[in-house]
């Protein structure tokens, strides 16, 4: 021990007197662990999906419904009631649905939306939540009789805000929707709902839903209404598989009772939601190129290491012949690696912190209030721990085998005015550049395949023109209107926008495209089609005013718009897509069939070209269209879309006048349409964005590396090259001595890397967009780019060291 503490003293003195050597190596190792811990910390918030603020929350599981199909949906009141009557393998199943409170004052001309959660009577119990103030749900709200709990639990955040954190607000009522509710209690700061990233600042009992304008009166009567979330709490000890196996019975039972409407669906408990599954696919790609990237960090940190090795051979070979033990010159060794391993973590550390909310910075701002949950805890922290050592022993390998390779008496001669570092001090520092130039080839390739994939993605053509729209997502059905004054207030304010100038066209609907989630959904039976056993017949759909198409720039390819006389009173009409029309009237002439949908039935009046509705990349699937003014309900979401010829801004302006002059308390989000449709893009912009940043940043390390080396080695070769050019040789072929030579360690590690990226980017193929995973352009474009660098990383010290004359290389010490 005595020994130890005698080297971090020597240590520290040594690194504090080369503080250009410290500041570079401390500065690397940062990178690279900052990289690593940062993706990790993302892994490990996306495995653990915890629900901040709730006990043992690794027990609570999403309880999902599945379609026909296995696609995860929405469940019934009515389900839901029955799946926590039912299940004996779980202590609890709750629902809840989220949706966008208006709150304001009893003039709601300070009404402001915030998010919020309609939730069943027994939530609170079920998360294991405790208040910070006041109390939770209880026995009044268990049994979720519609209306009759007017009350709200408020977050420790809104109650701050809100009411200042004054414990008197309890008792006190709030307004919501136009309703006052009375405010029982308060959640504890760290609770923010039962999701692992979104925010929510209300609670309301579910009963509730339908007087506030948010929920159907057919949520509590029909199975078919899937509206709702399930979250389920495990019994201690009860295995997930167990535990499915039940639900899955229960879900064949509730199949039964409603085979019209539930045939084929199913159940499930899942760790994670598809969407998640992706997420920590890309994750861990992002983690791999991270390592790689500490790889390169590594290498770079070993070249430095070995040349103050080989630059202290002198000194270590006198060690040696007075008695030294290798062992203690390994240690110290090891001591100064390790310093260094831990500033670099530190910093690091510091680095991932600030980057960790990076995707959300990234995310495009559609007002939903989200949040990642990385902060310190003890698995990052041993994560950090566990890097730093591996960066230790990594980084300080190559100059260990040189330490235990090393020759007393060759020490000795070396690096004196007539030798320099041996033949085998070349070649280890070669073999450091060959393998950082493969790693950086690597990550340079995914870098590429994932950019090119989003740019397919983002490129497709969705059916319609996105560009030049405004689109304002409205909370307005959430602040107590009615039908008919949400559609008397679309019509005012779709009047006063049409005659402003510089308005193309303007319309408005249920749902904004290519946003998120996978769109509202109705079951439909096609007069003259019989479905094939277990065919799905819920089709998504949207609700559309008249100009919605020409707003959208979406080709009606036969048949008629919709128009202002398309009226409650006037016969059901729909718009089918293309392929709606394919499939279920086998090519016969659309117009005039009928369809049952909500209880009616509708005539056919017009077909459109398909688009994409939920993705940029799914495949064409049935999808139609009904008249605003004839289906339009409590439960339908309000977006406007304002084609302009004017900027964007100008147009929000103008859309914020009109708005306010309609209703000055409505409330909204008008950003746009690129921005809605950017959600759907996140994903591939994110892994893109990320693996661009580490690709470059590999490269730019594996170009310090290259330079260092060829640096170092045409300084020690300058009494060579001087003796070059005594005997004739000219400056250019000094130069092409020594880029033929950095050429030949860059293309070796070329050759390698792209045969290791030609195996693992197999491993992400399924993750491209209309991109092969062996991409020939990528390929060779990376291969190019990273030649380029390699020449440029020779060049630059083979024309510093050609313009030395041969007398002042002769002298060079």
């Amino acid at each position: 021990m005595r020994t130890i503490w005698q080297d971090l003293r020597h240590g520290l003195r040594v690194l504090r007197n080369s503080p250009g050597f410290t500041a570079v190596a401390v500065l690397t190792l940062a990178l690279g662990i900052a990289a690593a811990t940062t993706v990790f910390g993302w892994i490990d918030a996306t495995v653990r999906n915890d629900v901040p603020g709730v006990e043992r929350a690794g027990d609570l599981l999403p309880l999902e419904t599945l379609d026909p199909s296995g696609d995860p949906v929405r469940g019934s009141f009515l389900n839901y009631r029955d799946f926590r009557d039912s299940l004996k393998l779980v202590a609890g199943v709750a629902a809840s649905d989220d949706t966008t409170f208006s709150l304001g004052a009893a003039d709601q001309r300070r009404a402001q939306p915030v998010w919020g959660e309609l939730v069943s009577g027994n939530y609170f119990a079920v998360l294991a939540v405790k208040p910070a103030a006041g109390r939770l749900f209880g026995a009044d709200e268990l049994a979720d009789k519609p209306g009759a709990n007017p009350v709200a639990v408020l977050s420790y955040r809104l109650w701050q805000s809100h009411f200042h954190g004054d414990p008197a607000a309890i008792g006190k009522t709030i307004r919501l929707n136009r309703h006052d509710l009375t405010v029982i209690g308060v959640t504890e700061p760290a609770f923010r709902g039962s999701s692992s990233s979104r925010i929510f600042d209300v609670w309301v009992p579910i009963g509730m839903g339908e007087e506030l304008g948010i929920l159907d009166r057919y949520t509590f009567t029909a199975r078919a209404w899937r509206n709702l979330w399930m979250i389920a709490r495990l019994r201690p000890g009860v295995p997930l598989d167990r535990a499915n196996a039940e639900v899955a019975s229960v879900a064949r039972h509730l199949s039964a009772l409603d085979p019209a409407h539930l045939t084929g669906f199913g159940a499930m408990l899942a760790r994670h939601t598809p969407g998640q599954l992706q997420v920590i696919r890309l994750l861990r790609i992002l983690m791999a190129v991270a390592l790689l990237l500490l790889l390169i960090v590594c290498a770079n940190v070993a070249n430095l290491l070995l040349a103050r090795a080989i630059a202290r051979q002198r000194e270590f070979g006198v060690r040696i012949a007075l008695g030294a033990a290798r062992r203690r010159i390994v240690q110290q060794v090891l001591v100064e690696t390790f310093l260094l391993a831990i500033a670099g973590s530190a910093l690091g550390l510091l680095l991932a912190l600030w980057m960790a909310d990076a995707a959300i910075r990234l995310a495009p701002n559609v007002g939903i209030p989200t949040a990642v949950d990385v902060h310190l805890n003890a698995r990052i922290l041993l994560f950090t721990t566990l890097t730093c050592v591996a960066a230790t022993l990594v980084s300080c390998l190559v100059p260990l085998w040189h330490v235990f390779r090393t020759d007393v008496n060759e020490s000795l001669k070396e690096g004196g005015r007539s030798g320099g570092p041996g033949a085998r001090s070349h070649r280890v520092r070669g073999a450091l550049v060959v393998a950082e130039v493969a790693f950086a080839t690597v990550a340079l390739v995914g870098a590429g395949l994932f950019l090119r994939s989003f740019q397919q993605a983002a490129n497709t053509d969705p059916g319609f023109d996105k560009h030049s729209v405004l689109a304002a997502r409205f909370y307005i059905q959430t602040s107590g209107y009615t039908i008919p004054e949400i559609q008397q207030f679309c019509l005012r304010l779709r009047d006063r926008l049409a005659s402003t100038p510089g308005v193309a066209a303007v319309s408005y609907a249920d749902y904004v495209p290519l946003w998120a989630g996978d769109g509202p959904y109705t079951r439909v039976a096609v007069k003259g089609y019989t479905p094939q056993p277990g065919e799905d017949m819920n089709i998504r759909r949207t609700i559309v005013s008249p100009g919605y198409f020409a707003s959208l720039r979406i080709p009606l390819i036969d048949g008629r718009d919709f128009t202002d006389a398309d009226t409650p009173d006037a016969p059901p009409v729909v718009i089918v897509n293309r392929t709606f029309a394919r499939h279920y009237f086998a090519g016969a002439n659309p117009l005039g069939r009928e369809i049952a949908a909500w209880g009616q039935r509708f005539t056919v009046v017009g077909v459109v070209k398909d688009s994409r509705y939920f993705t940029p990349t799914e495949s064409p699937r049935p999808y139609f269209y009904a008249a605003f003014r004839q289906r339009y309900g409590k439960d339908s979401e309000l977006a406007f879309f304002v084609r302009t010829g004017g900027s964007m801004a100008g147009a929000a302006a103008v859309f914020r006048h009109e708005a306010a002059a309609v209703d000055p308390a409505a409330t909204y989000l008008a950003v746009p349409l690129t921005t809605f449709t950017d959600v759907s893009l996140f994903p591939q912009k994110f892994a893109a964005s990320l693996l661009a940043a580490l690709g470059l940043l590999s490269l730019a390390l594996a170009a310090v590396g290259l330079y260092s080396v060829m640096a170092y080695s045409v300084t020690q070769r300058t009494q060579e090259v001087g003796i070059r050019m005594a005997l004739g040789a000219r400056p250019h072929d000094v130069i092409r001595l020594v880029v033929r030579q950095g050429l030949t360690l860059t293309v070796s590690g070329l050759a390698i890397g792209i045969a290791a990226a030609l195996s693992l980017s197999r491993l992400a193929a399924d993750l491209l967009v209309n991109v092969s995973a062996a991409d020939p352009a990528i390929f060779t474009g990376a291969a190019l780019f990273l030649a380029l660098v390699g020449v440029l990383a020779s060049y630059l010290p083979a024309r510093r060291a050609s313009r030395l004359t041969p007398l002042d290389a002769l002298r060079w010490e």
